[in-house]
Order: C-alpha cells, then sequence, then structure tokens
C-alpha cells in the first residue's frame, strides 16, 4: 500500500480532528492510540470510538468525513464497514479511525492489541 508523504504533526492534528468529529455526534470511549514508536503498526495513529448502534457508527463516520473534508480538504483513502455499521474504518493513510459498536470493539480489544502505543482517552 502507497504511504502517502505526510508529516507527524499533521497526522497528530488530524487524529485529533478525528477524535473532535467523533465526540462531536456523541461517540463514547473515544481514544487516540499514538503507534509512531510500534514497530509494524500500520499507521502513526489509531482513533478508535464506540457508537451505540449501526446507525450511530455511520453519523459519526459521517461527521468525521464533514469535518475532515471542510479543514483540510482530505478524503479518507479507504472507507470499509460503513453498510453493516458494526465497525467502520477511515483510512487516512497516517491516521485510521474505528467506529466500533460496542460488542465488536470488545471483541477486536484494539487497544489491548496495540497495547505498545501511547494511549489517551478523550474525555467526553
Amino acid at each position: 500500500m502507497a504511504k502517502k508523504n505526510t508529516n507527524l504533526t499533521e497526522s497528530k492534528t488530524l487524529a485529533q480532528l478525528i477524535a473532535q468529529g467523533m465526540s462531536d455526534k456523541k461517540a463514547q470511549n473515544i481514544t487516540i492510540l499514538d503507534l509512531r514508536n510500534v514497530v509494524g503498526a500500520p499507521s502513526s495513529f489509531f482513533v478508535i470510538c464506540t457508537g451505540n448502534s449501526p446507525l450511530h457508527t455511520q453519523a459519526i463516520s459521517d461527521n468525521i468525513h464533514e469535518i475532515v473534508k471542510k479543514t483540510t480538504n482530505e478524503h479518507s483513502y479507504k472507507l470499509e464497514g460503513y453498510n453493516n455499521g458494526e465497525w467502520v474504518l477511515m483510512d487516512y493513510f497516517d491516521v485510521v479511525a474505528h467506529i466500533f459498536v460496542e460488542k465488536t470493539r470488545e471483541y477486536y480489544r484494539l487497544e489491548q492489541l496495540w497495547a505498545d502505543g501511547i494511549m489517551t482517552e478523550i474525555k467526553e
């Protein structure tokens, strides 16, 4: 997969912008995982949250898309899981947003899988 040439300051700012987009739509348990120092990590940051239902995860995804497009004129490289809504993945190269329903987040446990990263919980 081709990597976009993005500097780390831009990546961190994008991660914070995505977290804000999640918060705006009342997402729960928002976490930013800084993976910059984790060998083999697929991106620099994961931004993870929980929605109440598939419709809620879709609304969160829509809001992230709008706020990122409006602020940076960027679009996600990939969008997966939107139609199902159990786990929506938005890939912005160096930053990946993961929007889960609760049972799916508990099953995949990304925070534990990537526990070597630096975790920041966003207060709601």
